[in-house]
């Protein structure tokens, strides 16, 4: 808690009394969002006390206070994986610090494979729910009861009325928005085919690398969740396993498609920030 109150500290010293409305976090490949803000305070993570530094390609590692549309946000321009050698508590401290500041929704986003066949890529999808079956959890020790219970309630972990808000969204901008269950593994090396058709039979709609942890703190803290993926790839097998020759998955995949997809994914990220 130490560090999460001097990182409160040095951030108010920051921002000159602005409090932001909503955290935002931005995936692989859509961090350009936090280019969009309006009277921005732009803050690197590695001069926020007690903040790790962002590693992943993609990732600008920084903290941006500003407007988007008409919400005060806080954004961060990449996050934290477990992959890269940090703690559960550790890849959290951004959402925890900018709960802390005043934000009462988080709006988190991911690049993701799609599991399911009715999926490709450069759809979104609204997340409905999570399977983490991985043991990670930003929740493990102590608890600390300024932060949140000792055992806090998943029922609805992706907040219902935002959901509901966000499918109106993209039926006034004419979008097609997936929804879905989210699977959540440590990577960093993609998942194999074994380990996607397991995913698919548990109920997955796709997987990735992070955002149930931040999640998982956000709904500890209380904090209303909207989630949103977008399909940058089809998961390991789900394409030329009838030809017997698999698809090789790269990061560049990831990147090029949020780079094609970044208008459509803005216009429906601004419209649910207008609503929740």
């Amino acid at each position: 808690m130490t560090d999460l109150r001097d990182a409160e500290r040095y951030l108010r010293r920051r921002l000159d009394g602005f409090e932001p409305e909503a955290a935002v976090v931005l995936g692989s490949g859509l961090g350009f969002m936090a280019d969009m803000c309006e009277e921005p305070v732009a803050v690197p993570y590695g001069d926020v006390p007690g903040f790790p530094v962002s590693t992943a390609p993609g990732h600008a590692g920084r903290l941006v206070f500003g407007v988007l549309g008409t919400r005060r946000v806080a954004v961060m321009q990449g996050r934290f994986h477990y992959y890269e050698g940090y703690d559960a508590g550790k890849i959290v401290c951004g959402v925890r610090v900018l709960r802390m500041l005043g934000a009462e929704t988080l709006l988190v986003t991911n690049a993701c494979g799609a599991v399911n066949k009715a999926y490709a890529p450069g759809d979104i999808m609204l997340i409905a729910d999570h399977i983490n079956l991985t043991g990670i959890s930003p929740l493990r020790g102590a608890n600390d009861p300024v932060l949140g219970p000792r055992f806090p309630d998943m029922s609805n972990t992706y907040t219902p009325p935002l959901r509901q808000a966000a499918r109106e969204a993209a039926s006034r901008l004419g979008m097609e928005l997936r929804e879905g269950v989210y699977m959540y593994f440590a990577g960093p090396q993609y998942e194999t085919p074994a380990e996607i058709r397991a995913a698919a039979a548990l109920g997955a709609d796709a997987v990735g690398m992070s955002t149930v942890a931040e999640v998982v703190a956000a709904r500890h803290a209380g904090m209303r969740v909207l989630g949103l993926s977008l399909v940058c790839n089809m998961a390991a097998g789900v394409l030329g396993a009838e030809a017997g020759a698999l698809r090789e998955l790269s990061e560049q995949e990831v990147l090029d498609t949020a780079e094609a997809s970044k208008q459509r994914f803005s216009q429906l990220l601004l419209a649910c920030l207008e609503v929740i």
